[in-house]
């Protein structure tokens, strides 16, 4: 089954967290626990537990998560003909200011063979559909990009996060977008694109400061990367009417350059 009932997970090991990360970690190739820890704890799981963890976990069963998703993920795989992978529903990490400030006290991590969503009780079933919409898309870009995940660029990093914010603006229309999303005006992203993404564009998506650029650290804008990415998929969308599936398949180059 796709969707892990990870809320069993919950029920024996939500105030022990390490137990969660051990179990975890057979899923990652050549993975350590420490490593796998450091993974999922930047991209906004749990690690430090509330007190009235057993609350979350009540909230999240009574919102029917698990079942959200599972409906999701067979309608969601049908329409942009996804893998079946598997799916790790787990609390996000309440106490990090950047989680609750851009993405709203949630956060998810996506890659070919697997996804996982980071949830916190104040996400509403919309939120929820939303952010699986964005991971998920993650996974199908990856899956049918013509570029290789390893040999992913800054440019094919920033497409890949505006083809699935896009799939969500396309599915729930603007009110669901990430924050990012309206940072800047139109001008603004014009002089973006091409004085501080597009002299990088080539950075290997590993390099250090491809990833300041994507995020806005060390004097970049915030979020500049992440906002870029989103204005020019929107805008290759808006010229040539192809929906969002039929953007899987084109290389980030051609969906980039034709705002150059």
């Amino acid at each position: 089954m796709p969707v892990y009932q990870t809320d069993k997970w919950l029920d024996k090991s939500y105030h022990s967290p390490e137990h969660i990360f051990r179990k975890l970690t057979k899923y990652f190739y050549q993975g350590n626990v420490k490593e796998v820890k450091n993974l999922l704890i930047n991209h906004g799981m749990y690690h430090r537990p509330e007190q009235d963890g057993e609350l979350l976990l009540k909230t999240l069963r009574k919102k029917n998560v698990w079942e959200i998703i599972t409906k999701e993920e067979l309608k969601l795989k049908q329409e942009w003909n996804g893998k079946n992978i598997p799916i790790f529903i787990l609390p996000s990490d309440t106490y990090n200011r950047k989680i609750r400030e851009h993405y709203r006290g949630k956060s998810g991590l996506a890659f070919r063979d697997k996804l996982f969503l980071f949830l916190s009780t104040e996400c509403t079933e919309k939120e929820i559909k939303a952010l699986f919409a964005h991971e998920y898309n993650h996974c199908c870009r990856l899956v049918h990009d013509p570029t290789k995940e390893k040999d992913y660029t800054l440019l094919n990093v920033i497409i890949l996060e505006g083809l699935a914010e896009n799939a969500v603006r396309e599915r729930f229309g603007t009110s669901l977008l990430a924050p990012w999303t309206s940072y800047y005006n139109e001008d603004e992203l014009q002089n973006m694109w091409k004085h501080v993404v597009f002299p990088h564009k080539d950075l290997s998506k590993s390099n250090r400061n491809a990833n300041n650029i994507l995020y806005g650290k060390n004097f970049y804008p915030n979020m500049a990367g992440y906002a870029v990415g989103y204005y020019l998929v929107q805008r290759y969308m808006q010229k040539t009417g192809k929906s969002s599936k039929e953007l899987l398949e084109i290389p980030a180059e051609e969906i980039a350059l034709i705002e150059k």
